[in-house]
């Protein structure tokens, strides 16, 4: 594409942390440098350092933003910068007078409104202009969006290539390059993102740890534990919002991951009661927090606390289902004597313990719900209904007999 024509758009599609981002900004930066560019950027014209600190004047970038999260149509009055404010700079001449870009990150979250202000654009865009759209899923695009767009799938990194990337990168030592890069899915930018929050780490492990110890537990215990994960569940949950790079479009995860921060399984259920509302699943604004009363016992008196909105609930109920199916994969694996296949090395004498205790065929089934369940989440099914029932159907360890 840098050699010869770009296309007027393009699809990047590929699972969140996968890289699209960072190849749009590539292909942004091979459009604009003033090199003799042959297969990569230069990196070293004003070009490229511009587009690389993320202050190209021709390179245009929004994103999701506000409570849903979601890419909006934005425009004049609009508190929150969306497709038409894009539009708008796209009409205008280019400041450095050759090519110009225009990135959509987290494109699958565009609404209905946003993507049919795209759709001209699409269809006759300004000269010049390559529009790149980057998008987790293509699912929940209009189809007319995604024909006119050529489509390039992004597929998952190989372990060592991940580790590679931190090492190079500066991000992790090799021992911790190593278990960041199995965690990681084949996703360089969540394993940059786990690199760079240890606490949320630490957080993660004491969460499976407590997956791997609920297989023991009786039903009223399941429930409660549950909830109580799902409120610690919501630092995780401040990694997959950050971008893997600091110049991205997406929201500044200091404010959330103040909250629960250093939490482990000591303190889980003090960030249970601040994250997560058992009564919480009535709420009728599916992204508006919402004020509860309730009386003192000791003085008589009303206090009003206020829920976690529902948009930051479904975030923190998604990363732990993230977390449940790669416990519950590892399980899956140490039945069928695949130790060496598990993501986690540093839990396997307790997923190996707790494998040995379930019957593996449970294991099949339970995946398949996981998988079912994120799609509830994501259809604004109440989280704390989709977390009971998994509470309820995972498997139970045999008791030893007596």
């Amino acid at each position: 594409m840098i050699r010869g024509q770009a296309p007027h758009a393009l699809l990047l599609v590929g699972p969140a942390g996968i890289g699209k981002t960072t190849l749009a900004r590539d292909l942004a930066a091979g459009l604009l440098c003033t090199a003799d560019v042959a297969d990569r950027p230069c990196g070293v014209c004003r070009a490229c350092r511009l587009v690389a600190a993320g202050h190209h004047p021709d390179v245009h970038r929004i994103g999701p933003d506000g409570p849903g999260r979601q890419v909006v149509i934005g425009g004049s009055g609009a508190k929150v910068r969306g497709v038409r404010d894009l539009l708008s700079e796209l009409s205008l001449l280019p400041v450095e007078g050759g090519a110009r870009v225009a990135i959509i990150e987290s494109a699958s979250r565009m609404n209905d409104d946003a993507q049919a202000a795209l759709l001209k654009t699409l269809e006759e865009p300004p000269a010049g202009v390559t529009l790149i759209l980057c998008a987790d899923t293509e699912e929940t695009l209009l189809p007319t969006i995604r024909s006119r767009c050529a489509r390039l799938r992004l597929g998952p990194v190989g372990v060592r290539e991940i580790e590679t990337i931190l090492a190079d990168g500066g991000f992790a030592e090799p021992p911790s390059a190593g278990r960041l890069a199995r965690i990681a899915d084949g996703r360089p930018g969540v394993a940059i993102a786990w690199a760079r929050d240890p606490e949320a780490l630490q957080v993660r492990d004491e969460l499976a740890r407590v997956l791997l110890d609920l297989l023991r537990a009786r039903p009223g215990e399941r429930l409660s534990t549950v909830r109580t994960a799902a409120g610690a569940a919501a630092r995780l949950a401040t990694v997959a919002d950050r971008p893997a790079d600091d110049t991205g479009v997406g929201p500044a995860p200091a404010a959330t991951a103040a909250r629960g921060r250093g939490a482990g399984r000591a303190n889980a259920k003090a960030a249970a009661t601040a994250q997560a509302d058992p009564a919480a699943a009535a709420v009728p604004d599916p992204d508006a927090a919402e004020s509860a009363t309730a009386v003192d016992p000791e003085t008589d008196e009303a206090t009003t606390s206020t829920r976690t909105p529902a948009a930051e609930r479904r975030r923190a109920a998604e990363a732990l289902l993230a977390l449940w199916t790669d416990v519950a994969r590892d399980l899956a694996l140490v039945s069928r004597g695949l130790s060496g296949s598990v993501r986690e090395l540093g839990l396997l004498d307790d997923t190996t313990a707790a494998a040995a205790s379930i019957d593996p065929a449970t294991l099949g089934p339970f995946l398949d719900r996981l998988g079912r369940a994120g799609v509830l989440i994501a259809g604004n099914v109440a989280p704390e209904l989709v977390l009971d029932d998994l509470a309820l159907a995972w498997p139970q360890a045999q008791r030893a007999a007596a």
